[in-house]
């Protein structure tokens, strides 16, 4: 009983006095009662500056601090997501990459006509209708054997065209037939200035095999890039169905291609090159491939230390219509990486000395976020189709290959097949054609999704290349040169060689400086706390402490104090139901009781004569008035115990 009042005086205080802090009734108070205790300066002066120009400008100066702060801060966060980029400069002994060589002319043509005769003779027709051109018959017989075939059929659907004029209209030069032209004109030498005669205009015409009315003309401002498009076209169909067994006899052995090799002022030979076959190039030889689990190195620049080789390149035997340039394409290339030789290698003249010196540059980029790289194509939702390690140009060419099987149901030559698929030809796809040109234009034009789902790799290695070519041999030399590669090669070749049937190759490094270019990041974490903490305490005088305090506020209070009125609504609103509720009921049973007692059965109003008739309630009392309540003329003490003093004046 002792502590009912202590309680009493609790509650009156917490409902009389006002809360301050985290248990402040709204967010007005919170905030006073956070300027009035914060360890920031301004948010104080806000609050005890008497004046309202003072305040005023207090409150402009701490918000333009609060904006400077921000500002800054988001720079910081910027830089930290930034890379500082450090090159390192050493020199040591150095891999020799692998040096992979192709010649120009992929198959040799004296092999290749039974197999090219039906192409070749159109090509022909073609040139002299068009030109005027004409040459004697061929004695070289086509092949019978049914994957040898090409079908004349083809070239009738798809036959070069002349176009007289721009009215839909083209004259077959095959048959000399005027056609219609229908669907899209694509015109595929638009940086080739044209004459304006468009009796110039040569090209093809593609359509879909399922729908006759969907076609695409395909033109050319020069005679010789449509020929040779339409050749090429027509001869990826016939490549692809001749066996890879084959196409490796048809091509270039590593004795007809190299004559003399050299490494580092030591003879080498054909077992230092390793052979694959290129679709569009034939039979290629790397040297330093690393399949054997070796790979050679040098600890001396200059071209005396590099790789020699002398090729053999047999320009009389090759395919007039296919390729247009003598020589041989080279690429230098890391030993996982894939020669993609058909895009960026570099090609070497003939009857002449081609020197490359190299320079070898590691580049190393980091990853996110700092940069959209992959580190091995994991990643990437993509199939490697080259078994190769990861690179840009694997992931576009596999994306296209990809593309191509889904949509036109059969791969692309010029690329290796998918699991499960095969290579496109007449015989089976004969709507492949016209796919194929279509799927390539939304390639070029990035409408397939291949270029932004490919990325870079974040680390590489590079070789940057400086060419220079001399006649070669000379003049003086040529003579006694020829003659001794000729008694070299004699048995083989059967005839005297020829100066532009050789090129001369060296491949070196002009120094033995490794450059290694790699990305470290601009700040690290530690850095940038403390930038952070540098640009609080100089525009706000603020501690970590403070940063917590702030968050502790405007965060957990201030959410605190909103979802308690929100709750306090709730509640209120409830209690509101409730109580309603509650008065309803009661109005429904006092009417109810009305119409069930005997005493008002009539419909006339009660008065006090009936009132007086109600009966009572049972076990009730009849009202009376309360007795007085004496107990407050009773005397209490206000301790507990009795002083002693007073003890003995209460017994007298």
């Amino acid at each position: 009983a002792a502590a009912a009042p202590g309680k009493k005086i609790t509650a009156r205080l917490k409902r009389t006095l006002p809360v301050r802090g985290p248990q402040a009734p709204t967010l007005s108070e919170l905030m006073r009662w956070y300027c009035l205790n914060t360890n920031t300066h301004g948010c104080r002066r806000i609050v005890v500056s008497r004046g309202r120009l003072r305040r005023l400008l207090w409150i402009v100066l701490t918000l333009s601090a609060v904006g400077l702060i921000l500002w800054q801060c988001a720079e910081l966060l910027m830089n930290y997501y930034s890379a500082s980029v450090s090159v390192t400069v050493q020199f040591q002994k150095l891999p020799f990459p692998a040096v992979t060589i192709c010649n120009i002319n992929p198959y040799k043509y004296s092999a290749m006509k039974e197999y090219l005769y039906e192409l070749d003779k159109e090509t022909k027709k073609a040139l002299e209708t068009f030109y005027g051109f004409s040459e004697g018959k061929s004695k070289v017989r086509r092949s019978v054997d049914d994957w040898n075939s090409t079908g004349s059929d083809f070239f009738e659907q798809i036959p070069l065209l002349k176009v007289e004029d721009f009215s839909r209209t083209a004259t077959e030069l095959h048959s000399g037939q005027k056609r219609k032209i229908e669907g899209s004109v694509f015109h595929k030498d638009s940086s080739i200035v044209n004459s304006g005669d468009s009796n110039d205009i040569i090209g093809f015409q593609l359509c879909d095999a399922n729908n006759s009315s969907e076609c695409a003309l395909y033109t050319f401002s020069s005679g010789v890039n449509a020929i040779q498009e339409w050749y090429k076209l027509h001869y990826m169909n016939i490549m692809a169905q001749i066996p890879l067994e084959i196409k490796e006899k048809l091509s270039y052995s590593a004795e007809d291609l190299l004559l003399t090799c050299f490494f580092d002022g030591l003879s080498c030979d054909k077992r230092h090159f390793t052979r694959f076959h290129h679709p569009l190039h034939g039979n290629c030889y790397t040297f330093n491939s690393g399949e054997s689990g070796t790979i050679l190195s040098t600890s001396t620049g200059g071209s005396e230390y590099g790789l020699q080789v002398v090729l053999y390149i047999d320009e009389a035997d090759y395919n007039p219509f296919l390729v247009t340039s003598t020589g041989a394409k080279i690429m230098v290339h890391d030993q996982n990486e894939y020669p993609f030789i058909e895009d960026i290698g570099t090609e070497i003249e003939t009857a002449a000395a081609t020197s490359i010196g190299m320079h070898f540059t590691q580049s190393r980029k980091l990853s996110k976020p700092y940069s959209d790289c992959t580190e091995t194509g994991a990643d990437i939702p993509v199939e490697n189709l080259y078994n190769k390690s990861y690179s840009l140009q694997i992931c576009l060419h596999s994306c296209f290959q990809k593309a191509m099987v889904e949509s036109c149901g059969c791969a692309q030559y010029a690329q290796p097949l998918p699991a499960g698929a095969e290579y496109c030809n007449y015989k089976k796809n004969p709507n492949w054609m016209y796919c194929y040109y279509r799927l390539h234009e939304k390639f070029v034009k990035e409408q397939l999704g291949c270029q932004q789902i490919c990325k870079d790799a974040c680390s590489f290695k590079e070789w940057a290349l400086t060419t220079s070519i001399a006649q070669w041999p000379s003049v003086v030399s040529e003579d006694w040169m020829l003659r001794v590669l000729s008694w070299d090669k004699g048995q083989k070749l059967n005839k005297k060689l020829n100066k532009t049937d050789l090129a001369n190759l060296m491949v070196f490094y002009k120094d033995l400086n490794e450059r290694f270019i790699s990305e470290n990041p601009a700040n690290t974490l530690v850095i940038l706390l403390s930038n952070f903490g540098g640009q609080l305490g100089l525009w706000m005088s603020c501690s970590v402490v403070c940063v917590i305090e702030i968050v502790e506020v405007f965060f957990i209070d201030s959410l605190s104090i909103v979802l308690r009125r929100q709750w306090q609504r709730a509640k209120k609103w409830w209690s509101g139901r409730q109580q309603g509720r509650a008065a309803q009921a009661t109005a429904s049973d006092v009417e109810r009781q009305g119409h069930e007692n005997p005493a008002c059965i009539d419909e006339d109003l009660p008065t006090f004569t009936t009132a007086l008739r109600l009966p009572l309630p049972q076990d009730s009392p009849l009202p009376r008035t309360p007795p007085p309540n004496y107990s407050t003329l009773r005397l209490e003490t206000a301790f507990t115990e009795q002083l002693p003093d007073t003890l003995e004046l209460s017994q007298h």
